[in-house]
């Protein structure tokens, strides 16, 4: 019995850590059966998330030091989305007046999800992690794999170079997370693979309900690509390194602040 009720609990944490990733993709069904009137669709789902975010502060689900996580992956995947569109790798073909450069502003939320998702697991797991490499190994890792986004439309592709170096870096890694009195550690990479698979089921939801669309799915809807999976993998150590980053500056502050008083 004691183990169903481990992972109930766990369950329960799992799904209130993913009520923004849930808001996203129930917003993308509803708006795509459901007409707003006076608005485009994509201005819609941008209020929409919007209003989420709102409600979700005030209620105390969201904290604002997690707000500004959110607002950091927000930018960066907005200016990920821009470039990504203008080189063709996706497009937004429906009107919109929150569109920039093709782009709906709304779509920057899509990697917020992520950071939301991890802040709250962190938070209420009440995570910790083994054998970190450091600032300068994971930040380095970091902006390599990010940039690698960019660059490949125009020097080879080091992503597999990279997912190796992941495996390298992030060896001695491992999370450690609590579920009512007990602790239970899993390797880190381990923890990127489901996360970057998970992730990759969203996205083939996303892309039936017209959130987006890739250019092999302009004639009909098909299964993204399992190729992708390794990409979200890869946003997946961004978005925990940064996370992870700013827990550790968080705590440090604490620490510090305890130790002057």
């Amino acid at each position: 019995m004691k183990p169903i009720v481990q992972l109930m609990h766990f369950g329960y944490h799992q799904a209130m850590s993913c009520i923004f990733p849930v808001a996203i993709f129930g917003t993308l069904a509803l708006s795509s059966i459901i007409e707003v009137p006076f608005l485009h669709r994509y201005d819609a789902i941008l209020l929409i998330l919007l209003g989420v975010q709102y409600l979700m502060y005030r209620c105390g689900l969201e904290t604002r030091d997690e707000i500004k996580v959110i607002c950091i992956f927000h930018i960066i995947g907005l200016v990920l989305e821009l470039y990504k569109v203008s080189m063709g790798s996706w497009s937004y073909p429906e009107l919109g007046y929150t569109k920039l450069l093709g782009v709906p502003l709304y779509s920057g939320f899509m990697y917020a999800s992520v950071a939301s998702f991890m802040c709250q697991v962190w938070r209420r797991l009440r995570m910790d992690m083994t054998g970190w490499p450091g600032l300068a190994p994971s930040v380095l890792l970091g902006g390599a794999i990010y940039f690698n986004f960019f660059t490949h439309h125009f020097i080879p592709d080091f992503r597999w170079w990279l997912t190796a170096l992941v495996f390298i870096v992030f060896w001695k890694t491992w999370i450690i997370y609590r579920v009512r009195t007990k602790t239970y550690r899993m390797p880190l990479t381990l923890a990127f693979i489901i996360v970057g698979f998970f992730i990759w089921s969203a996205e083939n939801i996303a892309t039936f309900f017209d959130a987006w669309k890739y250019p092999d799915q302009h004639q009909t809807w098909q299964l993204v690509s399992f190729s992708k999976i390794s990409s979200w993998f890869l946003l997946v150590i961004i978005s925990v390194i940064i996370v992870a980053q700013l827990k550790h500056v968080k705590a440090s502050r604490t620490t510090n602040d305890s130790q002057a008083n």
